[in-house]
């Protein structure tokens, strides 16, 4: 059970990222992070969406008529972004400013509407909420990561705090051409990591089928695999 709770919540980081392995949400993703402060204020008021919308969608699945399940999945969405959107407004104005128009947005991110269709509407609360925290932190992850290189390269700063004079900005990482590289190279580099995490994951199940059913387990070390082969 406690592995079936941690599939649920990893597969957002790297194996079903969002950003990088699903390609959802490449707007808002290429739009702010042209600094890492804005990745994370994106990130944070996405997963708060994401997460809140999945517990409520999840508790009223069963009362949701199919016919109109999509509508109500985006009232439910809206709501929790309305809220964001004051709490920023009200309490991180610079945050907002920097958002702009992609802070309210988030009512109709292909991220949350994805999750809620694909996954909420049809588990527990618990496995819901478990996915809004992986695909939420996937994605803030994601344009952290995205936001902090383009940041460091164009503006010569990290989070606003001067890098040193290590290397010359390079002002094209933050026009929307850097943009798109970064956001090529990261999709690889995800990628890669993926196949190498689905690779061992399938050798790790292949080594333990093969084990059981082997009458010299005991005596082989776990190396059921490389007997198989």
């Amino acid at each position: 059970m406690a592995n079936k709770y941690w599939q649920t919540f990893s597969k957002g980081l790297i194996k079903e990222n969002p950003v990088l392995r699903l390609v959802l949400g490449t707007c808002p993703t290429l739009a702010v992070t042209t600094a890492a402060v804005n990745g994370l204020g994106m990130g944070a008021a996405a997963t708060f969406v994401l997460l809140c919308s999945n517990i409520v969608i999840s508790l009223l699945r069963k009362l949701i008529p199919g016919k109109v399940r999509l509508p109500a999945y985006i009232v439910v969405i809206a709501g929790f972004t309305t809220i964001v959107q004051m709490l920023v407004k009200a309490y991180l104005p610079a945050i907002d400013r920097s958002l702009g128009i992609y802070l309210p947005l988030i009512v109709v991110n292909c991220i949350i509407l994805g999750r809620a269709e694909a996954f909420a509407g049809k588990n527990s609360v618990g496995l819901s909420a478990l996915d809004g925290l992986g695909m939420g932190a996937g994605f803030t992850a994601a344009l952290i990561v995205m936001g902090g290189i383009r940041e460091f390269l164009g503006n010569g700063t990290l989070f606003g705090w001067p890098e040193g004079g290590i290397i010359p900005p390079i002002t094209i990482f933050v026009l929307p051409a850097g943009g798109f590289f970064v956001f090529g190279m990261l999709i690889w580099i995800t990628n890669r990591l993926s196949t190498k995490l689905e690779h061992k994951d399938t050798r790790k199940e292949l080594t333990e089928t093969v084990c059981a059913a082997c009458p010299m387990a005991g005596n082989c070390h776990g190396e059921g695999a490389e007997c198989h082969e």
